[in-house]
């Protein structure tokens, strides 16, 4: 039987770390890879982690590059905190790893927001994988990679994205400096296409052609804070060039 590693990247996730752990106690290895957290996160997890690793914290696929060097199962299995792992996607994991037809899968995450799971807010990702040859690029939103074809799941990832409204800002924030630098290096200048058609679209595709007006105030809050999110981006980058942050 083929086996599982998991690998949990965590700054400072002590009201989620433990339920996460819970809901992937069928893999074979649990690691945690954490960012130097401040708080009880570590405490809380070395009961259950097979491995706890520590790594002052660079970006997203630096971090999961180094704890991919100290997985050992056969395929390996990538989640956040704030994420769980269903029976039912368990089930589906499980049976597939031991009759696999790619060498990886995308798992499809709804977002939990204003107490609800928005199914039209959701994405499909790649976190499921051969261990073999697995790695990640990118900074920001970093992307995994794997040797051969990729195929999908059916059962969700409950994706508890976001604490509230001034966290999800928050990480928006966070996210658009990271971007901006990135641009930055790439020498991109910024337009006014940037700062108004992009943020415009972006609101345009979440809200309608994504059919997050079907989850109510949450989708119009969500597309708004996407498009916010867009803006922040190129606005930094604007300033950054101009030598202010």
């Amino acid at each position: 039987m083929p086996t599982l590693s998991v690998i949990i990247p965590t700054y400072n996730e002590a009201s989620y770390i433990k339920d996460a752990i819970h809901s992937i106690t069928f893999a074979d290895e649990i690691i945690i890879i954490d960012s130097l957290s401040t708080d009880n996160t570590v405490n809380i997890a070395e009961p259950y982690a097979t491995k706890i690793l520590k790594r002052s914290f660079d970006n997203f696929s630096n971090q999961k590059n180094y704890a991919l060097k100290y997985a050992t199962g056969d395929w390996v299995l990538f989640i956040d905190a704030d994420e769980r792992i269903t029976h039912s996607l368990q089930d589906e994991i499980k049976r597939t790893i031991a009759s696999p037809k790619y060498a990886g899968y995308k798992l499809n995450f709804p977002h939990f927001y204003m107490n609800r799971f928005l199914y039209h807010h959701s994405n499909d990702v790649l976190r499921l994988v051969k261990r073999d040859g697995a790695h990640f690029s990118g900074s920001v939103h970093e992307k995994l990679h794997c040797n051969g074809s990729i195929g999908k799941l059916k059962n969700h990832v409950l994706h508890y994205t976001y604490k509230g409204l001034r966290h999800y800002i928050s990480k928006k924030e966070s996210y658009a400096w990271f971007q901006a630098d990135q641009l930055l290096q790439k020498n991109k200048k910024v337009t006014w296409f940037h700062l108004f058609f992009k943020p415009t679209y972006r609101f345009f595709s979440s809200l309608i052609i994504k059919g997050g007006f079907r989850d109510g105030i949450p989708g119009l809050a969500i597309a708004t804070v996407n498009a916010y999110g867009v803006f922040s981006r190129y606005a930094k980058l604007l300033l950054l060039q101009k030598g202010i942050k």
